[in-house]
């Protein structure tokens, strides 16, 4: 087992480590996306109500959670531990380097974004997963737990749409530069599909979180009529 732990403690490792569990996040931002989208049908949230009993009630869906909650927790942590020991072994920026010119902005931020989008996860799952386990919320016409009006109040309210909206832009500058750099860590770069994964990192990075911003406006601007 040494040769396990000399390689995950590695720097090859670390990035190995980090290019597995955000990849696995990505895949995890699609399903969730495809369930929140559920609040807009117009059936006055009992379909996402059905589906997010089944999301925290399922034995398997449950075992499954707790490994994501691990997975985020892990990723964002040892993400934000990387750039602070990558900047402790290289205290003083090469001077004759022009950073802009070599890497793209979010490469050079990824421990700030990570950062953000920690705390909007905290925000976020305070809001709602937490309220849904533990909050005093009521049912809707079907018996299950009412999250949809809980959603529905947060995203009648313009300052936190804007704070959602704002976090979906940090995912997406994140997403743009760790999609295409966990395929270059698992080795998968070359002249011919490197250009295929930037483009299709592009679109997943835009697409996904557009997708998820798009909801809480829709919802707010619903909500002023």
């Amino acid at each position: 087992m040494s040769w396990i732990t000399k390689t995950l403690s590695s720097s090859i490792g670390r990035k190995l480590l980090m290019a597995l569990t955000g990849l696995f996040l990505c895949s995890f931002l699609i399903v969730h996306l495809s369930g929140n989208f559920q609040m807009l049908n117009d059936d006055g949230g009992l379909q996402f109500n059905a589906y997010a009993k089944f999301m925290t009630s399922f034995p398997l869906v449950k075992f499954i959670s707790y490994g994501l909650y691990a997975t985020i927790l892990f990723h964002a942590i040892y993400g934000i531990m990387l750039v602070m020991a990558n900047r402790k072994a290289r205290p003083v920026g090469y001077k004759m380097a022009d950073g802009a010119a070599n890497s793209s902005w979010a490469s050079r931020n990824m421990g700030l974004l990570g950062s953000l989008i920690l705390l909007f996860i905290v925000v976020h799952m305070k809001n709602f997963w937490y309220e849904m386990h533990w909050g005093e919320i009521g049912t809707d016409a079907q018996g299950n737990r009412d999250l949809f009006t809980v959603t529905k109040i947060a995203f009648s309210q313009w300052w936190y749409v804007a704070f959602y909206v704002l976090s979906m832009a940090v995912l997406a500058f994140h997403l743009l530069h760790g999609f295409q750099s966990a395929f270059q860590t698992l080795g998968i770069n070359h002249k011919k599909y490197t250009p295929i994964i930037q483009t299709v990192g592009v679109i997943f990075s835009i697409g996904i979180c557009m997708g998820y911003a798009a909801i809480p406006l829709l919802m707010f601007v619903k909500s002023l009529s």
